[in-house]
């Protein structure tokens, strides 16, 4: 299940960065948000 949450984050931190590239800044931080809150810990992001 670790496995399956750290790469639903990646693919959301992924798909905020494209959106900040394309000017939509609020749907962009909100998709970085959601993918570091459910990265697990120690994975991605290593908190």
């Amino acid at each position: 299940m670790g496995i399956l949450l750290l790469i639903l984050g990646i693919v959301l931190i992924v798909a905020g960065v494209a959106a900040l590239l394309r000017r939509q800044m609020l749907w962009g931080i909100v998709l970085i948000v959601v993918g570091v809150i459910l990265a697990p810990s120690g994975g991605f992001v290593g908190f």
